[in-house]
Formats: C-alpha cells, structure tokens, sequence
C-alpha cells in the first residue's frame, strides 16, 4: 500500500448507509477518499462525485480522474446498490416483481461492481499493490430479502473468488465482505431494538465497516484473504475493532444463516 500521507480510495456509493460510513472511516483514518453517487453528496473532506453506474463511461472517467490527481489507487469499496422503479422494500414475492427488476438489482448492484474492479486492476496490478472489496451479505448463504438479493450477493463472493485466482502473484488482493445488520440512520431512527431477530445495539455501525476495510488494508497477511469472503464482525473481533462507541463488538450471523462463506470451496 502507499504511505499513511498518500493512501487513496474509491467508494461506489457513498452519499448515505454503508458507503457513507465506509468513506467517513476512512476520511478519518487519513485516507484521500472518492465518493461516488448518483446525487453526488459524500461526507466532508471527500470527493464526491456524480456517477450513474449504469454508465460505463462516466464510471471509466472517474478512474481515469484519481489517475491524474492522485496518480494511484490503494482501496476499491464496491458498494453501489439501485432500487428498481416503484420499489417499496423486499415485500413481494419474485413473481410478483417485474422481471425488469433484474436491470437494478444486478445491473447495478452485481454488474456494475465488476466495470469498477476492471478499472480499479488496470491501475493497481502495474503498481504491484491495492485491495478490491466488495460488500456482500449472509443472503449468499441463505435467503435474505429476495431472490435477486440472494443472486447478486452470491454474484459478488464468486467475483471475489476468481478475481483473487486471476489476480494471485500480481500483489493486488479481491475479497467480498459479509456485513452483519446496519445501524443506518433510518434503523437507528425506527426505534426498533431488533430486526429479524438481531440485537440493533449489537448491529454494525457503517463506520466500522470502514474500520474493517481500512485494518484489512494495512493487513500484512491481506495476501492470505486472496478471493475469499471476509465476516466484517468475526474480522473486527479478531482484531480489536468496536463500534462508534468505542466499546461495542458486533455479533456475528453465522449461526443464523448456517455457516460461513461459500468461496473458496470448504475442502477436506
């Protein structure tokens, strides 16, 4: 990675939730941080940017922007999500749903995380270094949401993997991350104290998913996580990283959804 003065990262989907948190951790631990979104909004002290990452162009640009002002890229965050037209939340059964929802969610939140880990290779395989990571969830293990929840997340744990076979030796290392329950403004916000079962105090707070990707990144055994799925709470725990508050670890769902990663394949 470069030097703490110079570390550089890109997060797709910044302006709230997740992208958010990830960017304003990262802000806050030094890092030049890029946002991306189709508002254009990012936390203070990023740049953010207005993307539409149904459009490979404009996407293509912004690489080519961090190129030319910082001259290199260390963290890609993947993290760009679309809701489909008229979309009210995760109510309906498939078959319920216009097939058309396909476009949303895999267009933007499978497809368009692979244009940005082309470009973002292009730039860290010559240099010998950098991270790709992807946020993914335990709906690659069992059903979460809705079918194509399920389809684009499990998507993006097989991207990471073969990415990481594709990319071993170059330096650059592709994982996907399985975040737990957020505590997103809107869940903070509802007054809930559990959701599908899950403890909100014991939920992830955005920022330290960003603490996780920013440990990961100063990681000296990365290379080892090559293509492979990282728990965000199991990774945190393993290496001291809490909540907001200081205090907090947050739970893992393994036991829920039946077990961990998918990729690489358990072997014998």
């Amino acid at each position: 990675m470069s030097t703490e003065q110079n570390r550089t990262a890109l997060v797709t989907g910044a302006s709230r939730g997740v992208g958010w948190g990830v960017a304003t951790a990262l802000r806050d631990a030094g890092w030049q941080v890029y946002g991306t979104s189709r508002r254009g909004k990012g936390p203070d002290g990023t740049v953010a940017l207005e993307v539409d990452h149904a459009d490979d162009g404009a996407v293509a640009d912004v690489f080519t922007r961090i190129a030319d002002e910082a001259g290199h890229l260390d963290v890609l965050v993947n993290n760009v999500w679309a809701s489909p037209p008229g979309f009210a939340g995760f109510t309906e059964k498939f078959y319920e749903r216009p097939v058309s929802d396909w476009d949303s969610l895999i267009g933007i939140g499978l497809r368009a995380h692979y244009v940005a880990a082309v470009h973002a290779a292009q730039l860290m395989v010559p240099r010998g270094s950098g991270l790709i990571a992807s946020t993914s969830s335990f709906g690659s293990r069992g059903h979460l949401h809705s079918v194509l929840y399920g389809i684009g997340k499990t998507g993006l744990d097989k991207m990471a993997y073969d990415m990481g076979h594709e990319l071993e030796g170059t330096g650059v290392t592709a994982v996907s991350l399985w975040l737990g329950l957020i505590r997103t403004e809107l869940l903070l916000g509802s007054g809930l104290t559990e959701f599908a079962g899950f403890s909100v105090d014991k939920a992830e707070d955005p920022e330290f998913v960003g603490r996780v990707v920013a440990a990961l990144a100063e990681d000296p055994e990365l290379s080892t996580l090559n293509g492979h799925t990282v728990v965000t709470a199991e990774y945190g725990a393993a290496h001291g990283i809490t909540n907001n508050d200081g205090q907090t670890v947050p739970d893992p769902h393994r036991a829920a959804f039946g077990g961990g990663p998918l990729f690489p394949p358990p072997t014998d």
